[in-house]
């Protein structure tokens, strides 16, 4: 601790002034464990898998990473990909995922067809689907052919995105998530890659959840 080795087990530090150390490498003082992983297909946003057989984000994380207690913060369906944070902290993702929150997710969505100024005016003024009214939603072209689109979603229904595009005869061929609030996704890291959060990205997690709980 500090520099020097400690070898009493009954020994307290305090974690706010104090740099501690195992077997060389630097010990977090974060009561919880918080990593944004850029999801692969084909995997599931799940921490266990054993029902259907299948494999989660929680199992390909680094054996480093793996400790008890992790999940996902929210789903991805198994055919998109994207970001998606691996946690311990049940609190914050009961405060980032309420629907009280309303908090942006921002994806990429690759479609078979363009889409027109008609599927985007539904979007924005916010859609019906199965009787359902959704809440309005951001939609801009990524490309000139405007079959890439760029969706902000403030809430979380099922196969959403989906849906919305189905409903104007347009079928998604790849879902990406790159956002959520004002976390982005490394675009360092490669389909399957995770890393733990900095201190600046969990500040903003902090900030999406309305700065009402200390997450550190």
């Amino acid at each position: 601790m500090n520099g020097q080795c400690i070898r009493q087990p009954e020994l307290r530090a305090d974690t706010e002034k104090s740099e501690i150390c195992a077997n060389g490498s630097r010990l977090s003082k974060n009561r919880f464990v918080y990593i944004m992983m850029n999801k692969p297909a084909g995997v599931i946003s799940s921490s266990d898998g054993r029902k259907t057989g299948e494999k989660t984000v929680v199992d390909i994380l680094p054996q480093s990473m793996k400790r008890r207690g992790l999940f996902p913060a929210g789903r991805l369906d198994k055919d998109s990909t994207g970001l998606v944070l691996i946690t311990d902290d049940g609190a914050l993702a009961h405060d980032i995922l309420s629907p009280k929150k309303h908090i942006d997710k921002t994806y990429i969505v690759r479609l078979d067809r363009p889409f027109d100024d008609e599927t985007a005016a539904d979007f924005e003024r916010g859609m019906l689907l199965c009787d359902e009214k959704c809440l309005p939603a951001e939609i801009s072209a990524e490309n000139p052919e405007r079959t890439l689109a760029r969706v902000v979603l403030r809430q979380g229904m099922y196969h959403q995105i989906k849906r919305m595009f189905k409903k104007h005869s347009a079928q998604v061929l790849e879902l990406h998530r790159v956002k959520m609030g004002a976390l982005e996704l490394d675009p360092s890291l490669l389909p399957g890659e995770a890393r733990y959060l900095c201190e600046k990205e969990l500040e903003l997690l902090k900030t999406a959840r309305g700065g009402e709980h200390n997450i550190l």
